[in-house]
């Protein structure tokens, strides 16, 4: 409610109890479109979804460069069969370059948007500001995680379809080999390609929550992000043991192949589930634990 003093010259703000200036929403302040263009305009942002367009591109081209390279008669995983079918056709080689990508540059990259996104601000001092604006706490934390797993989901996408046309130039459209020796139709072969993409998605979650409660916890980016990254490396490392026998299956990142039993026919989806639900709770518990520490944090830059 707006009042005047006895001059009736200068307005006055009244207040609300709890301090709130009447007229003032919460949803009002700090828009997710605001974000989403304030994001897209930083350099890192651009160089790294441009880098993941390219990059089927330049796979491509080093299957054209040296077209007998990627056959060995050696290779018996089903690892080595998704290299040996790549050139196949533009299914296979975007399935390809989806593999290639997962396992270290897609966590990367998920670790750089959901990390980077609390720490670069407390590391610019422009934190304190945004909370003075006031934005709440609760709101800031929602509209950066939203706006981090978007460009996350965006950099996924634009590598599938930057795949898959890079394939259909390079590589024709043609049936979809399969790890097992099998074929699928082109038809089947795309809403299996699509499941994998979904997957993969589901599968950087625990990335994404472990770099945001990182980032909420540090002012240096580059520490949420390269200690996101490395809890990955570690874990992948601990996965490879055999010795740690069923204590592997609770490690983050160990169904982050289980997408392959899509390429089964009939396809084989148990590890899919496992892997699904292991992923949204280590995502549920790690940005759980970020609102429970950010909400409480002394923020002082």
């Amino acid at each position: 409610m707006t009042v005047t003093n006895h001059k009736g010259q200068i307005p006055v703000i009244e207040a609300h109890s709890d301090g709130r200036a009447d007229g003032w929403l919460a949803r009002r302040t700090l828009r997710y479109r605001v974000e989403f263009r304030r994001q897209l305009t930083r350099r890192r942002t651009q160089v790294a979804l441009g880098f993941l367009t390219l990059l089927p591109l330049l796979l491509a081209i080093a299957f054209k460069v040296n077209p007998n390279g990627n056959g060995s008669s050696s290779r018996q995983s089903a690892f080595g069969s998704l290299v040996d079918l790549a050139t196949g056709s533009a299914l296979n080689f975007a399935i390809f370059a989806l593999f290639v990508s997962s396992t270290f540059l897609l966590i990367v990259v998920v670790a750089l948007f959901c990390g980077d996104t609390i720490a670069s601000e407390a590391s610019w001092g422009s934190l304190r500001y945004l909370l003075a604006v006031p934005v709440p706490r609760s709101r800031l934390l929602a509209m950066k995680l939203a706006v981090a797993l978007t460009y996350s989901a965006i950099a996924l996408v634009l590598l599938a379809v930057s795949a898959v046309l890079v394939g259909l130039a390079f590589f024709g459209w043609h049936d979809l080999g399969t790890p097992l020796g099998g074929q699928l139709t082109a038809g089947e072969g795309a809403g299996r390609f699509l499941g994998v993409v979904g997957y993969l998605g589901v599968s950087l979650l625990p990335i994404a929550g472990l770099a945001f409660l990182l980032s909420v916890s540090t002012d240096a980016p580059l520490g949420a992000v390269g200690g996101a990254v490395l809890v990955q490396i570690v874990a992948n490392i601990l996965d490879a043991v055999t010795a740690l026998g069923d204590l592997r299956n609770v490690l983050p990142g160990h169904y982050d192949v289980a997408w392959l039993g899509l390429l089964a026919s009939p396809v084989q989806s148990e590890d899919m589930l496992r892997g699904g639900i292991s992923s949204l709770l280590y995502f549920t518990c790690f940005v759980t634990l970020a609102w429970w520490r950010f909400l409480r944090k002394d923020v002082v830059s």
